[in-house]
Formats: structure tokens, C-alpha cells, sequence
């Protein structure tokens, strides 16, 4: 199934966030989405507030709209409310499953479900390892149905010089993925040497393309 590309930065995003690992991925989201002018809708599951207690107790989750995980009559909940993309970041496998099968239990999960219906775009950042093959299943079904899988990956390319850098790169990574572009976090043009090469017309097989990177 072909997922729809966005015309134009975003308006409104929903973002989910669940019990996987990387809070701090979930926050410099909510903070870019925000400095963009992108209205914010949120759900926070308790078990992500379970593990950002353990990881970022101060942490504060920022937006235009919180929405109660459990909450399967709002807004959010039904296809005829304008939302542009869905992104759910971290996502724990247990949500990442419950998307693909369809079993909308709470808001997070039915939120997700409408933006596939209304074939809009759903990012979902999967952080867990090692894979079953019952986890990559689930990303094959969930593919499938429309959703992108983007697990959180380091770029060691980008030179990060801190942990804040290699969540940063991570992020915008992730939100370029719905139409959101961060300043200072460029896409990758290659290296100048190759870019020469390309416009004399030759190539080096000594030097790697970015597919062998």
C-alpha cells in the first residue's frame, strides 16, 4: 500500500507516545513539532510515564491539545477531525502489534488506526532488540496497511559530539518522514568529492556510495 506524501509542512500532528525506552526522543519531539507551529495533540500511555519517571523524571510532555489515553471519544478518535500525520515515538512493540492487528483498546492505538483509514501518514519508531520474527511480522503487517516503520537509529556519520546531538539527528530524522523540516539538521548531500565525479560524469569504484555506508 503506497502511503500518501504530505503537500506542505503540517498543521496538526498527533503524537503518541508509549512504554518503549526513549523518552527523551518523545520530549525533543513534542519541542520541534512546537517551534515548527505545529499543533500539537498528544497521548501519553502509563507506561510511558512509568518509564519516563525512570528515565527523565523531570521531563514535561508539551502540547496544544493532552489528550487521556483512554479517552476513545475525542476528537482524535474519529476520521472526520483534520489531522495532517501520526507520529508514535517510542514505540513499544506491544503497540506497534496492537496497530497492525486493528485492536483499537485505547486512544493511542484507535488514533493510529484512523490515521491508516483516512490514509495519512503514521510513522511509527519502534525501539526494541534484539527482533522475534513475531515482532517483524508485526512491522510487515503494519507496513502493509500504510504505516512507516522508522526505529530510532544513531547516525555516527553526523559526527555527534553528545547525547543530545545523537537525539536530535534521530528526531529529525523521523519528522522529515511527516513533512517537517528542523533547522540545522540538513538531509545528507554527499560527500563534495563525489558530487564532482557525478557532474564530470565518472565514478570511483574505491569510494563508497551511500548505499555501502
Amino acid at each position: 500500500m503506497n502511503t500518501p506524501i504530505i503537500a506542505g509542512a503540517p498543521r496538526r500532528v498527533v503524537v503518541g507516545v508509549s512504554g518503549a525506552t526513549g523518552t527523551a526522543l518523545a520530549v525533543r519531539t513534542l519541542q520541534l513539532l512546537g517551534a515548527a507551529g505545529v499543533e500539537r495533540h498528544l497521548i501519553v500511555s502509563p507506561a510511558a510515564r512509568r518509564t519516563a519517571a525512570y528515565e527523565m523524571p523531570d521531563a514535561t510532555f508539551d502540547a496544544e491539545v493532552v489528550h487521556n489515553f483512554r479517552d476513545i471519544g475525542a476528537s482524535i478518535a474519529s476520521g472526520s477531525y483534520p489531522v495532517d500525520a501520526m507520529i508514535v515515538i517510542p514505540c513499544s512493540v506491544k503497540t506497534l502489534g496492537a496497530i497492525a492487528s486493528g485492536v483499537s483498546e485505547n486512544l493511542l492505538v484507535r488514533a493510529a488506526d484512523v490515521t491508516l483509514k483516512e490514509r495519512r501518514r503514521l510513522v511509527l519508531c519502534v525501539r526494541e532488540t534484539p527482533l522475534h520474527l513475531g515482532h517483524l511480522r508485526a512491522m510487515v503487517t503494519a507496513t502493509e496497511i500504510g504505516a512507516i516503520i522508522a526505529p530510532p537509529m544513531p547516525a555516527f556519520y553526523a559526527a555527534p559530539e553528545s547525547l543530545d546531538d545523537v537525539v536530535d539527528h534521530m528526531v529529525a530524522r523521523a519528522l522529515s518522514l511527516i513533512g517537517v523540516t528542523v533547522p540545522g539538521a540538513p538531509p545528507w548531500q554527499g560527500e563534495p568529492a563525489s558530487a564532482a565525479r557525478r557532474e564530470s560524469g565518472t565514478h570511483d569504484q574505491d569510494q563508497p556510495t551511500g548505499e555501502q555506508r
